[in-house]
């Protein structure tokens, strides 16, 4: 996978060389000698090092822009509009607007994403989005996951180096956090993909095995994901009989717990090995196609989001967002 990784970004630096000499007008250098030829070369490959050699310099994950410069990053989210909870789930209104749209807007607000396309297999979404002006394609029907669909366009995308996975279902989600996943996949040689994680603050959150939890080492690489509340807390929980009665009796133990989220950033050709592996054993086990990742020793480093966003999975949820963002455009009309 790091070869593949390697061949893409040798790949990418070709591309933005040819560019560099498509600055020079074709009937420059005419009646001179190849000795020019020599030196205009040299010249556009020092034009090209200043401006995207990125391993001279590094800068930090929050405040770099030099993967925007570097790094080609496109956001595709995937919507279906099949749900058994809420069908129809993408174009749900929310304050006068589909809930698809709220989620394009922001992942176009990332300042390093160029692109976002949304990849769905029901026509009413394609014609919403291209509507609105965005950008939409049809994909399969018997896509088993997200990822597939999303390696199903990420395979046309031959110039992209980055894939952002950004849920169709979070109309709220931080574009600083989108930004943030970019910078660190691109500073980061090692890591192959890139999630998010935020604090836990209630106790039923810990329990629920809807909510994943994530547990990292120190540099911030996943150690393992899981439905389980994990890690254990062996003493506390000896000590009050249940986790959730030591959770009671001292809520200050949540900060143990980490809930993932659901945006990705993938290196390209990453994505594409991954979702051409067959399911895992543990992935089987917890329903949870990260762990194949990891059970494959791929590095998925995991960053804090900005700020919390809402996942939208029940109407309960749907209502939350609605009087939020709602709130939101009457504060900005009444200005």
């Amino acid at each position: 996978m790091k070869g593949k990784a390697k061949e893409e970004r040798q790949k990418a630096k070709g591309i933005r060389m040819k560019r560099v000499l498509l600055l020079f007008p074709p009937n420059l250098k005419n009646g001179f000698s190849l000795t020019f030829d020599f030196y205009l070369f040299t010249f556009a490959f020092l034009l090209y090092s200043c401006f995207s050699h990125r391993s001279r310099v590094r800068s930090s994950p929050v405040n770099s822009t030099e993967s925007y410069l570097s790094h080609r990053a496109v956001a595709i989210i995937p919507a279906r509009f099949a749900s058994s909870r809420l069908p129809g789930k993408p174009l749900l209104e929310i304050a006068g607007r589909p809930m698809i749209l709220w989620v394009v807007e922001r992942a176009l607000s990332a300042r390093n994403i160029e692109r976002a396309i949304v990849a769905t297999d029901d026509e009413r979404i394609i014609e919403a989005v291209r509507g609105a002006g965005f950008e939409a394609v049809m994909t399969a029907t018997e896509h088993a996951t997200g990822s597939d669909r999303l390696a199903e366009v990420a395979a046309t995308l031959y110039d992209a180096e980055i894939i952002v996975n950004v849920q169709g279902d979070e109309p709220l989600i931080s574009p600083r956090t989108i930004e943030r996943a970019v910078d660190e996949l691109a500073n980061d040689d090692e890591a192959m993909i890139v999630t998010t994680c935020e604090e836990i603050r209630e106790i039923e959150d810990v329990l629920k095995p809807d909510v994943v939890k994530v547990v990292k080492d120190r540099a911030g690489r996943a150690l393992y994901f899981s439905r389980l509340p994990v890690p254990h807390l062996r003493d506390e929980v000896k000590e009050h009989g249940t986790l959730a009665r030591a959770l009671e009796s001292n809520p200050a133990l949540l900060k143990n717990f980490r809930k993932h989220t659901g945006l990705y950033a993938y290196r390209r050709a990453a994505l594409l090995e991954f979702t051409s592996w067959p399911q895992s054993d543990l992935e089987r086990l917890e329903s949870l196609e990260q762990l194949r990742a990891l059970e494959r020793g791929i590095i998925i480093k995991v960053i804090e989001v900005d700020e919390p966003s809402i996942g939208v999975d029940t109407v309960e949820d749907l209502e939350r967002v609605r009087a939020m963002c709602e709130k939101t455009d009457r504060a900005l009309w009444e200005k």
